[in-house]
């Protein structure tokens, strides 16, 4: 480092001691570690998380005054300046912006790096001005304008190369870098905060973008740098004792971390995609789920319907919905209902989710055999009293659930079909054969989950006439209805946290006559419903008429969409 170089950043840490950014000792600290290092100041930094991207450009702009570096000044292209070298733009993390007559003007995330402004003005014979923006901006600028060659068909990480040997011994020196350890900390701080239910990182040409889903939606958050993209599923891999050397199959784990004095679980998987691998952590809160009816929004009806069929001693429970929509939330809630010292319990599910004090679970594990038929028909050895398979998705898991009820078995799964009706339509397309499954199944639910009005913030309003037409509504039956407004509560969304709206379909000797006939879906459900059953769509108007949540939510997730 030159002296005019060490007198810069003795400068600038002097300046972030006065600002209360750091403390003499870690400042002393930070100087000797770059005396150490012969790294610059500012990467020294970042390295030792002491100032986030954000707050390092800002006081580097304050000190240096410079401006800052603002996306829209990024070309659309790479300028045409003759004598730019693409191998130093890439290693110095600067952003050509623009050249005249009397000036070379750049962007760059290190003011204070004083040999690539010296080698530019000493190329090009002119001053150079800078604009100062954050190492993750202007990498992404960096990587727009001058994309590297793609390496291995864009499925290897960036910055990587030689041997897979090799390749795989840097990933697990990065993965335990620490920046890179706090960053992956730092998202799931945040994700917790947020009261997300998962986090999405998926690597695209440019970046590392991370999302987080909230309430069922999913936001964006800013992405990272595509040079770090492959150190960052590295160190998730790592925590989840996933294989960093395989990158071409999907993998699954889970990981169990503490945050803010809570133990909570994350179900981990992996998939290769065209710029590597796309990672999702499911959130599993286990202090944060409640496995009560009541809390789940099922009403005094539902609850009744529920409960009466959970404590027969034998026959089929079904839940149906698409992906996400509470279906084992549901099922979590019934076994915890009926779980007694009495009762022999047994679950085979695809993954464990949460573990339930008194029951024994199993997850399967197709790799070596252990499918949920499988499962179920050793499970039917060890005499239990109930079982639940997490999803019958075949007809050889169907069939054993039959024949497990017709033995005395209560048993209780669920299905992916759009409604409760349709569950049964899809159960003789299986093969199941329509006399046994009248006989065994005793009720089918049909779930979906929206999103609740933040109760901080909702106001009441009166629908506009096409909504009220729409739902077959005369006015005053509007007159509490709410809607979302937002704030700090919520985080500006106007809603926090989900509720489930549901139908029941009991098994009445109308609905198994309509069975017995092989009617459609749609049949069963007109039967149904005069029978009283109560669909998914009144049930959710009457949480919109209670102020839980909106028509716009109910379409959202029903079939009025």
């Amino acid at each position: 480092m030159s002296p005019a170089q060490e007198m810069g950043s003795s400068a600038f840490l002097d300046k972030l001691v006065e600002g209360g950014h750091l403390t003499p000792v870690l400042a002393e600290r930070v100087a000797r570690v770059q005396r150490e290092t012969n790294d610059r100041l500012a990467a020294v930094l970042l390295k030792l998380g002491l100032l986030s991207e954000e707050t390092l450009a800002a006081e580097l702009s304050r000190h240096t005054r410079h401006p800052r570096f603002a996306r829209p000044c990024l070309p659309a292209t790479a300028p045409d300046i003759d004598g730019f070298n693409r191998e130093f733009v890439r290693s110095r993390e600067i952003v050509p912006l623009a050249v005249s007559a009397d000036s070379l003007e750049i962007a760059c995330w290190d003011a204070l790096d004083g040999f690539a402004v010296r080698a530019l003005e000493f190329s090009f014979e002119r001053p150079v001005r800078c604009r100062i923006g954050t190492r993750s901006e202007i990498v992404l600028a960096v990587d727009a304008l001058y994309p590297s060659d793609p390496v291995g068909g864009g499925t290897q990480p960036a910055g990587l190369g030689g041997t897979e040997e090799e390749e795989v011994d840097r990933l697990k020196d990065l993965a335990r870098d620490a920046p890179v350890i706090r960053l992956v900390q730092d998202l799931i701080n945040r994700a917790i905060a947020a009261r997300a239910s998962d986090i999405h990182l998926e690597p695209s040409e440019r970046a590392l973008q991370v999302r987080l889903r909230l309430d069922g939606l999913l936001r964006e958050l800013e992405p990272q740098s595509k040079d770090i993209a492959g150190a960052v599923v590295s160190r998730v891999k790592v925590m989840a004792g996933l294989d960093i050397a395989e990158r071409r199959l999907p993998q699954d784990g889970r990981i169990r971390v503490t945050v803010q004095g809570k133990e909570i679980d994350f179900r981990v998987a992996t998939t290769p995609t065209l710029h590597g691998e796309s990672v999702v952590l499911r959130i599993l809160d286990r202090q944060d789920v409640a496995l009560d009816f009541a809390a789940l929004g099922f009403d005094a009806p539902l609850q009744s319907t529920l409960k009466t069929a959970v404590s027969r001693p034998f026959g089929i429970v079904l839940v149906t919905g698409p992906t996400g929509s509470g279906k084992t939330t549901t099922l979590y809630a019934a076994l915890k209902e009926i779980n007694t010292p009495e009762r022999k319990i047994i679950t085979v599910e695809d993954p464990v989710e949460y573990v339930l004090e008194g029951i024994n679970q199993v997850p399967v594990r197709p790799q070596i055999g252990l499918t949920f038929a499988q499962a179920l028909r050793a499970f039917l050895r060890q005499d239990p009293d109930v079982l639940m398979v997490g999803e019958i998705r075949d007809r050889e898991t169907a069939e054993i659930a039959v024949q497990a009820a017709l033995t005395g078995h209560l048993l209780l799964s669920t299905l992916h079909t759009n409604t409760a009706a349709g569950a049964l339509t899809r159960l003789l397309d299986m093969g199941i054969d329509d006399y046994l499954l009248t006989s065994t199944l005793h009720v089918v639910l049909g779930q979906r989950l929206v999103r609740k009005l933040c109760a901080e913030c909702r106001e009441p309003y009166l629908p506009p006439p096409d909504i009220c037409a729409r739902f077959n509504l005369a006015p005053e039956q509007t007159r509490q209805w709410y809607r979302p407004r937002g704030c700090p509560s919520c985080g500006g969304t106007g809603f926090r946290g989900r509720t489930s709206i549901v139908e029941a379909l009991a098994m009445t000797d109308a609905v198994r006559a309509q069975v017995l006939a092989r009617a459609d879906a749609h049949s069963i459900e007109r039967v149904a419903i005069e029978e009283g059953m109560r669909t998914m769509l009144q049930h959710g108007l009457r949480r919109v008429g209670e102020g839980t949540t909106t028509a716009e939510e109910v379409m959202r997730v029903t079939s009025m969409s």
